[in-house]
């Protein structure tokens, strides 16, 4: 029997879940948009021209991330760990205020009126709601975590570092309101890239931390979050996100070894991730695995892209290629991989095992759902091959042709969009394939909760 507390916070963990499903969703109808103005550049051009598309797809994606992530952490330790939250209040505030500043950059975005900087282009001083909410996420975590567990395993330290970390960051993003930032170019350019680097090692630590949750449940075994490879891989991650970002910043003067160790840092992180998937994946039964099948065949696709991004990383953190690559569509093929390959991968993994603990929509519905899986890989694997072939013909334009303008090299590349587009298209069914299911159990199970209240 769920006391009232528990009951109150399942319906605002429940409430982040949707909204993470329909920002999955939006991100990817202006990616999807974006699209078709490489193609048709006049495409929408007068009504939501690219420098609004951008900002609308980049804000909205990374919306879906910190949303699922934070739905399932609250999720997870409430209804399926059976801790009593703190305060039901802060969570409801919490939930409210990211509600209200999403419709707000949404309204700064599409008015025009930004002034912030790539990936926080929205008005500057929205900043300060955020970082309270995250204030808000972070009391009631530690307040409820640390009065009802000891000991604690790998994953409460994941996200409890990604909470502080995330503050402490979001805000060094935001230095630049300092003239002594601001009016020094190598100072500002530094830590804006820093602060974006470790602004994304933060998320990391919070869906990475679900990854080995979500494969501790599933096998049934706390000794998957409590071993010493689980604490090592924290610990590299925690390395990651304080000084990996120092590969991305290779126009900044700085020593050459400070980029290699980083990128041995970034690079290592991935090989532990992968390793721990592999290692828990062989020991798991049939049983388990049959059980949570949708669960554990998006984990196993996480070290599949895992494998894929770790082999285009450390191609491009070699300098000469490095130099090529820097600034083409490689780059976006990384980004990409990533945020889609890896995150977005653990964080379905995390939502079909948590919607597999609501009721058994899922599993019913299963052979529909893992066609949808292999569609959503497949097309993201094409995806994937056309902004690298892309990335290839732009370089060999910037570095190896004469007297070539730019648009004839754009139109050269009219093929790689086409395929880049036709494919983001059908991932984008792959993902509406999946997401709609999971959204009508999350709002079955949500509408329920409310009745009870």
């Amino acid at each position: 029997m769920q006391t009232k507390e528990q009951i109150t916070l399942n319906k605002f963990s429940l409430q982040f879940i949707l909204f993470a499903l329909v920002a999955l969703i939006i991100g990817n109808l202006f990616g999807i948009l974006a699209g078709f103005q490489y193609i048709i550049p006049d495409f929408l051009k007068d009504l939501l021209p690219f420098t609004k598309i951008r900002p609308f797809h980049d804000s909205t994606v990374i919306s879906w991330i910190i949303l699922a992530a934070t739905g399932s952490i609250y999720y997870a330790i409430s209804n399926l760990e059976g801790l009593t939250i703190y305060s039901t209040k802060l969570t409801k505030l919490h939930f409210y205020l990211f509600l209200i500043i999403g419709v707000i950059i949404y309204i700064s975005i599409g008015s025009g009126y930004m002034g912030g900087r790539e990936y926080v282009a929205f008005i500057p001083i929205l900043i300060v709601p955020i970082l309270l909410g995250w204030a808000l996420f972070g009391v009631n975590y530690f307040k409820t975590v640390l009065k009802q567990v000891k000991n604690w395993p790998v994953y409460y330290w994941m996200w409890g570092t990604g909470i502080v970390f995330m503050i402490f960051h979001l805000a060094e993003a935001h230095f630049w309101f300092s003239p002594y930032f601001r009016e020094n170019f190598v100072r500002d350019l530094t830590v804006q890239w820093k602060s974006y680097g470790s602004f994304v090692g933060s998320w990391n630590q919070l869906v990475y931390g679900l990854s080995i949750y979500i494969m501790a449940k599933i096998k049934n075994d706390d000794n998957v979050g409590r071993g010493k490879l689980a604490f090592f891989f924290y610990f590299l991650g925690l390395s990651n996100l304080m000084f990996g970002w120092a590969h991305h910043t290779y126009i900044i003067p700085m020593q050459a070894w400070i980029r290699y160790a980083a990128y041995g840092i970034s690079m290592t992180e991935w090989i532990i991730l992968g390793y721990m998937i592999y290692d828990w994946r062989k020991s798991l039964s049939i049983e388990k695995k049959e059980s949570n099948s949708l669960a554990y065949k998006f984990l196993i696709a996480t070290d599949f892209w895992v494998f894929i991004n770790l082999l285009l990383a450390l191609l491009i953190s070699i300098p000469i290629i490095n130099f090529f690559s820097h600034g083409t569509h490689i780059t976006v093929a990384h980004s990409m991989g990533t945020t889609i390959g890896i995150n977005t991968m653990i964080l379905f993994a995390s939502l079909f095992y948590i919607a597999s603990r609501i009721d058994n929509t899922i599993d019913i519905k299963q052979t529909k759902l893992i066609k949808a899986f292999y569609l959503f890989n497949g097309s993201l694997a094409v995806f994937f091959g056309a902004l690298i072939a892309a990335g290839l013909k732009r370089s060999e334009w910037m570095y190896f042709s004469k007297n070539v303008p730019f648009g004839e090299m754009k139109i050269s590349l009219a093929n790689n969009y086409f395929v880049f587009l036709s494919s983001g298209i059908v991932m984008f069914i792959g993902i509406l394939l999946l997401s709609i299911p999971l959204f009508k159990t999350f709002l079955k199970s949500y509408i329920k909760t409310v009745m009870s209240t």
